[in-house]
């Protein structure tokens, strides 16, 4: 009888230790739920949108973003973006910025690819063609321009603008997709309202030059201008100064000295 009660305590504490043993291994086994992030929704480009394209909304789709990481000038609503013309490329899946996008009720034409705050000026030059109509819209050039001083008749050319874009050569406002030169009178350039009104003036008073430079050399450099009158001097100057450097490398040549001995009288000569 003894024996059997204690198989049955037996039994029972083990019957209990298992049951603990498993109560406590699925909680230290149960990891603690993440907390859920909030989210909202912001508009992305369902497909790649084209520079100056008018965006409709079969090309916008809205993706889901944590909310507390907010987009600066992103949309959470299609009908702010729709019939607004991007002004630059947006890949497929990219979110849409305000700063993206031309101003509401911009319209269509270059107006849409001029940022706030910039101006569209056309300058009107032949001098494209020298650079075998290698500028394209999205290129960085200077800008020259040859005039003439009040009561002097000598010209002088001198560096208007420097590292500014190109907005548009003649009616194009995209490259050529093949690299194909074209040579142009025309160029449009992207400007500051400061830079348009140098534009501008040096336009109406000489011969405008464009001049096409390396778009990552963004150094501004500070020539003063050139005249004519230094244009046509600067090969006799070079010449005057390897002359000189002619003349100053030559060896000087070995002097002579001789004492004469007249009685009493001591005479010496250098020659």
């Amino acid at each position: 009888m003894n024996n059997r009660r204690l198989l049955i305590a037996l039994v029972a504490a083990l019957a209990v230790s298992g049951a603990c043993t498993l109560l406590i291994g699925r909680r230290i086994g149960k990891k603690p739920r993440a907390a859920a992030v909030p989210q909202v929704t912001y508009i992305v480009a369902a497909r790649p949108i084209a520079a100056g394209e008018v965006i409709q909304s079969a090309s916008l789709k809205q993706v889901a973003w944590p909310k507390n990481i907010p987009l600066q000038g992103g949309f959470q609503n299609a009908a702010s973006v729709t019939g607004r013309a991007a002004l630059y490329p947006v890949a497929a899946g990219e979110p849409l910025l305000s700063a993206d996008l031309a101003a509401p009720g911009s319209g269509l034409g270059i107006a849409t690819r001029i940022p706030k705050g910039m101006r569209a000026v056309a300058l009107r030059t032949n001098d494209v063609v020298a650079v075998g109509g290698f500028i394209y819209p999205g290129s960085h050039v200077d800008v020259l321009v040859t005039f003439g001083v009040t009561n002097n008749s000598v010209p002088l050319t001198a560096v208007v603008l420097q590292d500014v874009p190109v907005l548009a050569t003649g009616q194009q406002t995209e490259p050529d997709p093949k690299g194909k030169p074209a040579s142009v009178d025309i160029v449009t350039l992207l400007l500051t309202p400061e830079q348009a009104e140098r534009a501008v003036l040096a336009s109406e008073k000489g011969a405008i030059h464009i001049v096409l430079r390396n778009g990552t050399d963004q150094q501004q450099v500070n020539t003063p201008p050139i005249n004519l009158d230094e244009l046509a001097a600067m090969p006799a100057m070079a010449s005057h100064a390897g002359h000189a450097a002619a003349l100053l490398a030559k060896p000087k040549p070995k002097r002579y000295t001789v004492v004469t001995i007249l009685g009493n009288h001591t005479e010496t000569s250098s020659f």
